[in-house]
């Protein structure tokens, strides 16, 4: 059995309401084992015969369950939680800093990650301090200024939408439990 994350885009805002239970019991439906769901914000652990399913037909299979269940056009993140506990120790800046917020963004492939940063590149790094980790961007905004910052704003971009899900680290912390 291999320990996974889901991580699924866009749930509980902008219309799409999903209970945590309800949530859940999709995957449980899908056979899926020690499933437990984190916050409201789409995040799922669970375990799955990883030698039975590649990732992405695990992936695939999640999707079309969640269609089917809750009518939207859900996109999902699947990392193992091994891969989820390397994003989490890669944060590359002071998460103890009471004034900043630590995000870790989630990047379908490594040319989504390169755009990113390479955008990034050209913006102010005291406001928007980013960097490229393995599949993923860190990203340390002032808090309060998530949805502000010209990073932000790029994020927010609907290029960006289906190739990316975000999550700030205390999340992932209470995800890797």
């Amino acid at each position: 059995m291999t320990s996974w994350v889901a991580l699924l885009r866009g749930v509980n805002v902008g219309g799409i309401t999903i209970r945590s239970a309800d949530l859940a019991q999709v995957f449980r439906d899908l056979g899926f084992g020690a499933v437990r769901t984190v916050l409201a914000s789409g995040n799922v652990a669970f375990e799955a015969d990883a030698a039975a399913r590649a990732r992405g037909h695990l992936k695939s299979s999640i999707e079309q369950a969640l269609r089917d269940r809750f009518g939207y056009d859900a996109w999902i993140l699947l990392l193992t939680q091994d891969e989820l506990a390397a994003a989490i120790e890669g944060v590359p800046f002071d998460e103890k800093d009471a004034g900043r917020q630590p995000w870790v963004i989630f990047c379908v492939d490594e040319a989504t990650r390169d755009e990113l940063t390479d955008a990034a590149a050209s913006l102010d790094s005291t406001v928007d301090p980013v960097k490229a980790g393995p599949g993923v961007v860190y990203w340390n905004p002032v808090k309060g200024t998530t949805t502000d910052t010209p990073f932000a704003k790029l994020l927010a971009k609907k290029t960006f939408k289906p190739r990316t899900t975000n999550r700030n680290l205390r999340t992932l912390a209470k995800i890797v439990g």
